[in-house]
């Protein structure tokens, strides 16, 4: 069974699904939305970003970002959640990579991964990035969730070493390349077209002073 809004609000107040913080203005018709936190970091970037401070982080065009969000949940043994970006920037050509369940148990803050293409994206802090629908289930499971990301709040080891200690040219960097490639070549086809042209006029002017001189002669 999905929570609707009312169902979100009467199971936070119970402390069955705690959400830190937690605002109503947040609550939608069937889901809750997750806002953008404080740390992110790009391959890019190559460092760890304090969105909070910096008021952004900007997702270039084939970048992978890794982003925490605002608020720390904590689900009930008898809840799971399932989430997805939010459409205004899926609509700009970002992807989640990360989830999309949330398992029964679960305790911490989000850590979102996304990919971008094809045009600069920005994130600005506390805006609204994820949105999630809490799911109740018939009994409540005996195997919470106890995995690695138990207890996190802060990006992990494993998250800051894949982006800022990632060999050779993000795939950001390699389109930048190609499109510096491209209007390269562009510049010396248009200057090639020019020399082309150029060639036979000064053949002509050649032979016009050659014949110019013979007559006068």
């Amino acid at each position: 069974m999905i929570l609707t809004d009312s169902q979100i609000i009467e199971t936070y107040r119970a402390g069955d699904i705690l959400i830190d913080p937690f605002e109503e203005s947040q609550v939608q018709g069937a889901t809750y939305d997750l806002r953008i936190g404080e740390q992110g970091a790009t391959t890019t970037s190559k460092k760890v970003i304090n969105i909070r401070e910096n008021g952004y982080i900007i997702v270039q065009p084939g970048d992978f970002a890794v982003v925490t969000v605002f608020e720390v949940l904590k689900l009930g043994p008898q809840y799971v959640g399932r989430f997805g970006l939010r459409s205004k920037f899926a609509r700009k050509g970002l992807i989640a990579t990360t989830g999309p369940q949330i398992d029964p148990g679960y305790h911490g803050r989000l850590i979102i991964g996304l990919t971008n293409s094809p045009k600069p994206v920005t994130l600005s802090y506390g805006d609204h990035l994820i949105s999630v629908e809490f799911h109740k289930l018939q009994e409540a499971t005996t195997r919470p969730y106890c995995g690695p990301y138990q207890g996190r709040l802060t990006l992990g080891p494993e998250e800051i070493e894949a982006i800022t200690q990632s060999d050779g040219m993000a795939l950001s960097e390699v389109l930048t390349t190609l499109r510096s490639l491209s209007q390269n070549v562009g510049a010396l086809t248009t200057e090639m077209k020019t020399f082309r042209w150029l060639i036979p006029a000064m053949i002509t002017f050649g032979i016009a002073v050659v014949a110019t001189i013979v007559a006068i002669k």
